[in-house]
């Protein structure tokens, strides 16, 4: 695998928290416009250039792509954002409570990508596609990384222990109460660097865990353009996969499909062992109740189809509630496990939906077998928390 150092575009150290930001594809328009209201050098007037143009602006249009630009620009100008002197590695740490992940940014070679050794497990679409394509064209950067994760190697793991000996270059804590710390690894001209780029070659495969979209679009981008100069690399962080941590990605229902409660019980016992736990288990939320639902896994069941969430589509959502394809059925709808059983239960309470199903977290393990074995997992799968900040680099292309 070759990874890259770079020069970054990013924050100087007393405005860095007030840059950092959400990525741009967890929050809507209205709720970027909250949090960046009254902060000029958020971010979100970057990845979310809508909030600063007239209601009803799309975020994929015209005037968007251009808006993003002149964010971008103006943070330059006025010298929150600056390009480093030389091309470096840096180490990049996150706090979630006594959770701790750090993780190194680089660019990395889409060549890689499009071969295969930086293992996909999701699908992309097209039109997610083209918006990161045109953002890159438009701003000549990649403005978000991707997320990354390797097996452990612990001759990287020392060099990145090192690092994070030294006085930081930046160390804030977020308004949602998750910790920041960014430290320079090494410049290009280093032996720490020629020694990272060594020993990363040798790891055979890496793993996109967030941000599939953004790395099929600067594959995209990269190829459009012969793969000259940093056109061919794109912008990620990669941690070691021991270090991760997944949270469940939980389903909510419409309605039931036209059944009656008595049915819609009746159907689910045909699969499942309800009031139960067993060897795999969800959770259901119905009239105002939790319910344990278990069952087994039959034999010979591939990986995908072991997944707790393949199971529950297959034997439950698909045939009884009628969700033919999840990625497209307007009467499901998804929440990262983040936001915990009361959000849940207040999507079926308020009526807006009739059941809701908590899931067990895919491990990362399981994640990478699926990505290995060239399959790909159903969506909405895997919820990757804590998630990288944008603006704390940016990657000029």
């Amino acid at each position: 695998m070759n990874i890259h150092p770079f020069a970054a575009v990013r924050p100087n150290e007393k405005d860095a928290a007030l840059v950092a930001s959400v990525p741009y594809d967890v929050v809507d328009t209205a709720e970027a416009k909250a949090l960046a209201a009254g902060n000029p050098k958020s971010f979100l007037h970057v990845s979310r250039p809508e909030i600063d143009l007239p209601d009803g602006t799309g975020c994929s249009s015209p005037e968007a792509y251009a808006q993003a630009r002149r964010a971008l620009d103006g943070l330059v100008a006025d010298g929150t954002l600056v390009r480093d002197s030389e091309p470096k590695f840096y180490a990049y740490r996150q706090t979630m409570g006594s959770h701790r992940q750090t993780g190194i940014v680089a660019t990395f070679d889409t060549k890689d990508y499009i071969a295969g050794v930086l293992k996909q497990h999701e699908k992309t679409r097209k039109d997610k596609e083209d918006d990161r394509t045109r953002h890159i064209e438009t701003l000549a950067a990649h403005t978000g990384p991707a997320f990354l994760t390797y097996r452990d190697d612990k001759a990287i793991d020392t060099i990145v222990e090192e690092a994070c000996a030294r006085s930081p270059l930046y160390d804030f804590v977020a308004p949602d109460g998750i910790g920041h710390t960014v430290w320079e690894i090494a410049p290009a001209s280093s032996c720490t660097a020629d020694e990272l780029v060594e020993l990363f070659a040798r790891v055979p495969v890496a793993y996109i865990a967030d941000g599939h979209h953004r790395s099929a679009a600067a594959a995209r981008y990269a190829k459009e353009r012969g793969f000259e100069g940093e056109s061919r690399w794109f912008m990620a962080v990669i941690f070691p996969a021991s270090q991760l941590r997944i949270l469940a990605y939980n389903r909510l229902v419409a309605d039931l499909n036209g059944l009656s409660d008595y049915e819609f019980m009746s159907r689910i016992s045909e699969n499942f062992a309800i009031g139960r736990r067993g060897d795999r288990n969800c959770r259901m939320y119905f009239r105002g109740k939790w319910t344990d639902l278990s069952w087994s896994i039959p034999s010979g069941t591939d990986v995908v189809g072991a997944l707790d969430v393949s199971y529950l589509q297959d034997r439950l959502l698909a045939p009884v509630l009628g969700i033919g394809d999840p990625r497209t059925d307007s009467r499901i709808s998804f929440m990262g496990g983040i936001r915990g059983d009361d959000a849940l239960a207040a999507k079926v309470d308020s009526g807006e939906n009739a059941v809701a199903f908590a899931m067990e977290p895919v491990t990362v393990d399981e994640m990478m077998a699926i990505a290995d074995a060239g399959a790909i997992m159903p969506p909405k799968s895997t919820w990757f928390e804590p998630k990288l900040r944008s603006g704390l680099f940016v990657h000029t292309v």
